[in-house]
């Protein structure tokens, strides 16, 4: 009997993929199934995962017939589970061995509970650790459950039948649909921290991390905003206090850039710096 299903949203990330493979062999649970979805590949990601995984019946490989999009993709991941509990596992990320089962437990002793999730590892391309990232037990739908800190993260577990009461994933989002899909889960259910770190999370050049903060920042707004006419709430407030306009920014830019000037052309801070008082115009 399966207990768990490991979905695996798969684009161009086959060259990473035996780590993946390796860790999933590894868990001290074996009643699992991974159920891997390639959303159009341009290279030759789906033969690589395939010859990985031809001998080993627990993974099952589908393909979109066009590029579809994360959202999409992990959508129909999730309709595609055979199993209650459900997590989600990058192709070029790795699980440690006893993730799947600790994960499993959780879910198992806590029923009512939607979501499980723990912390991750940040790791360079090789999977060296670098350092950890610690989620947060949420508890209510306050500005923790927004999730601008990375309070809830990989490893991200669900019960099907609690993430069905939502509306599922949001198709249309490009980044930033785990966030979606995290606070929804939140307004369903309780969700429960594992303050344990289970997953490897590889940094590597054209992963998703490569997205630039202000593109990430701007689809993580767009959840919210959805999130706000689901919930009938005005976020504004929140809203005028995080974000900085373009304008105000360049104008103060400038100004500190003159005053820098300023600074450095003054006569008498060129002499404290020689006299040892201005130690800070050499940073200038």
């Amino acid at each position: 009997m399966t207990k768990i299903t490991v979905l695996i949203a798969n684009y161009n990330n086959g060259r990473f993929f035996k780590d993946c493979f390796d860790s999933l062999i590894k868990q001290t649970i074996v009643e699992w199934e991974a159920i891997i979805l390639d959303d159009a590949s341009t290279d030759d990601s789906l033969e690589v995962i395939r010859n990985i995984t031809r001998d080993d019946s627990r993974f099952t490989i589908y393909t979109n017939e066009s590029n579809k999009g994360i959202g999409y993709t992990k959508r129909r991941l999730i309709e595609l589970s055979t199993s209650e509990i459900c997590g989600f596992l990058d192709p070029d990320d790795v699980l440690i061995s006893s993730a799947l089962e600790i994960v499993f437990n959780a879910h198992i002793q806590n029923p009512e509970v939607g979501l499980v999730y723990s912390n991750f590892v940040y790791c360079d391309d090789q999977l060296n650790e670098v350092r950890v990232h610690k989620a947060a037990q949420i508890t209510a739908l306050d500005e923790k459950y927004l999730n601008f800190n990375a309070e809830i993260t990989s490893f991200a577990t669900l019960k099907k039948s609690i993430y069905q009461k939502t509306s599922g994933i949001d198709i249309s989002l490009k980044i930033a649909e785990d966030k979606d899909w995290y606070m929804k889960m939140c307004e369903v259910a309780p969700v429960k921290y594992i303050d344990e770190n289970l997953y490897l999370y590889r940094v590597h050049k054209g992963g998703i991390s490569n997205k630039s903060e202000d593109q990430a920042y701007f689809w993580h707004w767009l959840a919210l905003i959805k999130m706000s006419e689901r919930r009938g709430i005005s976020i504004e407030e929140l809203f005028l206090e995080s974000f900085v306009r373009r304008k105000v920014y360049n104008k103060e830019l400038t100004h500190n850039t003159n005053l820098k000037k300023e600074i450095k052309n003054s006569g008498w801070v060129k002499l404290g710096y020689k006299l040892g008082f201005c130690k800070f115009y050499k940073y200038l």
